[in-house]
């Protein structure tokens, strides 16, 4: 009886401390920016990624994996929570598609639910490392309203905000760079008459009141401090260091920041072997500024930017060896993603910085061009997964969200839709069909094109409503302006639609014409007639300008 009491009373130790019993690990791996053609499982020959590889040898996969936004905190909004940004406000128009600020008030609401959320109720562990870029506070600079803890996440020690050029000093700003110059301008304007006149005023040159001058004084000084304090300060303000609530280092220090990442990601899988885990690593690689790592510099055949990937990669096989260490391979399904393609027009005078995206066209801000939006995505969960496994079927990052959840007991919420879709009967093999028949495709907050699956057939259609203005003329995407945009002005209207066959033309270089798509065309004209007959009734207050 005693021993029956004693192997009771072990049991629910065991179940109350390690959680409910086969509850997998998560181990979730997000590069930033990394281009699908980067890596050598997905055709590159000359970039040197055995460990990353070796996940797609020993593991699943998938060619036709979607970010469901060209730029960062769109996509990343989508992936934690299972749905298109536009439905959490993660969308946005005109120029600034991103948090730009870590002071600023915008940030994954409070009422979206991630995965870390639900996993964290049940039982799990939870932890970030590295970067989050989806808001930090609301109404006051500690309410931390949008911060990871506040996510679901019981550890957080990263990046609040991105990397990006205003943290290394001589790589020049990525924050809004021609609006400082006009301010800067404004200012050497302002200041300059203020010296004429001061000058006039002291050499009787002509008479100009006190009142004038100290009246300019002050504005001169407003003017100067307006762009001078947010922007030349940006280092001090964005480029920051957060463990759980508290800064850690301001601005943080580039040269160990790999390192220390590292160790943070590899402490925490240790320290919660014995119970379930999850968690997400959030490389700042290989966003600009990349790394100057001393162990990698000038090994690849690839600039600075090879030499990142390749240290991406060495990070990664530290990653998996713990996991193999500890004993928990077959405990723990891992994966790999970038959070958008790579970045065609971010180079210097020392060659290019942002990825390569393949065969495919466009790239990182460019709507719904495929090279943007197209990225790596590896599964590997030995005993589980089949090795070797390779899915052309469209998936999606959003698809992660259900496929945790339902794996570690959970129950996706109800109160709102889900546009993912759980991937195990598709890996697993039990089923060969996405279940994505179709896939939009934004740019902010405008729909730009939709992927189509018809339901028995092979094909994949994609329609683009419009595409971004790639400058100078003829060339392969937005290097005059460095990103591409998606209001008006920058962008061209397509009415019929762009169509093109991804089954057969993956690089979108050909539109389908009528003759090739006869019912498609047809279709679409009869529907624009049937909009025009209607429009005079219709609400379009809030249709952007350059789609009316």
């Amino acid at each position: 009886m005693k021993l029956m009491f004693v192997l009771c009373l072990q049991f629910v130790l065991e179940t109350c401390c390690t959680g409910k019993e086969g509850q997998p690990n998560f181990v979730l791996i997000m590069v930033d920016d990394l281009g699908i053609g980067d890596l050598g499982c997905y055709g590159n020959t000359t970039l040197r990624t055995p460990n990353i590889d070796r996940l797609a040898q020993e593991g699943v996969k998938l060619t036709q994996h979607i970010a469901a936004g060209p730029l960062c905190t769109p996509s990343r909004a989508a992936f934690m929570t299972g749905r298109y940004p536009i439905r959490s406000g993660m969308g946005s128009t005109g120029r600034v598609q991103v948090i730009l600020w870590t002071g600023a008030s915008g940030g994954l609401p409070s009422n979206e639910t991630t995965f870390a959320t639900i996993l964290q109720k049940h039982d799990y562990s939870t932890g970030i490392v590295g970067k989050w870029h989806l808001g930090v506070n609301c109404d006051s600079r500690n309410d931390n309203c949008h911060h990871p803890v506040n996510h679901g996440f019981d550890y957080f020690y990263g990046l609040p905000f991105t990397l990006f050029n205003d943290c290394k000093p001589g790589e020049g700003t990525d924050i809004l760079a021609d609006v400082q110059a006009v301010f800067r301008q404004a200012s050497q304007v302002l200041g300059l008459a203020l010296l004429t006149l001061l000058i006039a005023r002291l050499t009787g040159f002509f008479l100009v009141s006190w009142k004038l001058i100290v009246l300019l004084t002050i504005t001169v000084l407003v003017g100067f401090c307006s762009w001078y304090v947010p922007f030349a300060l940006v280092q001090t303000w964005n480029c920051i260091i957060m463990k759980n609530q508290d800064v850690i280092e301001q601005p943080m220090t580039l040269e160990t920041l790999p390192q220390r990442l590292l160790n943070e990601a590899e402490y925490f899988i240790e320290r919660n072997q014995q119970r379930p885990f999850f968690l997400f690593i959030s490389f700042a690689h290989v966003h600009t500024p990349l790394f100057t790592s001393k162990d990698f510099m000038g090994k690849s055949q690839h600039g600075l930017y090879g030499d990142n990937v390749e240290e991406v990669d060495w990070m990664v096989g530290r990653i998996t060896n713990v996991v193999e260490r500890l004993g928990l391979s077959n405990k723990t399904m891992m994966y790999f993603t970038s959070d958008h393609g790579g970045h065609l027009e971010d180079s210097d005078s020392r060659g290019q910085k942002g990825g390569w995206n393949g065969i495919y066209k466009g790239g990182k801000g460019m709507g719904g061009w495929e090279g943007g939006i197209r990225v790596p995505g590896i599964f590997r969960w030995p005993g589980t997964l089949s090795p070797g496994s390779v899915i052309d079927e469209p998936t999606s990052l959003m698809d992660v969200f259900p496929t945790l959840v339902n794996l570690a007991g959970g129950e996706l919420p109800k109160d709102r839709i889900i546009d993912g879709h759980d991937l195990m009967p598709l890996m697993e093999g039990k089923v060969l069909r996405s279940e994505h028949e179709f896939m939009f495709h934004y740019c902010g907050i405008y729909l730009n094109a939709v992927r189509w699956h018809p339901q028995n057939s092979d094909a994949i259609y994609k329609a683009h409503f419009f595409t971004p203005n790639f400058s100078p003329e003829g060339a392969g995407g937005c290097y005059t302006i460095h990103i591409c945009r998606c209001d008006e002005g920058f962008v061209t209207p397509h009415n019929p639609p762009l169509l093109f066959d991804l089954s057969k033309d993956p690089s979108e270089s050909t539109p389908l014409s009528p003759d090739e798509e006869p019912l498609f065309f047809r279709n679409h004209a009869e529907d624009t007639g049937g909009c025009e007959r209607t429009q005079g009734n219709a609400d379009t207050s809030t249709a952007p300008a350059f789609l009316e």
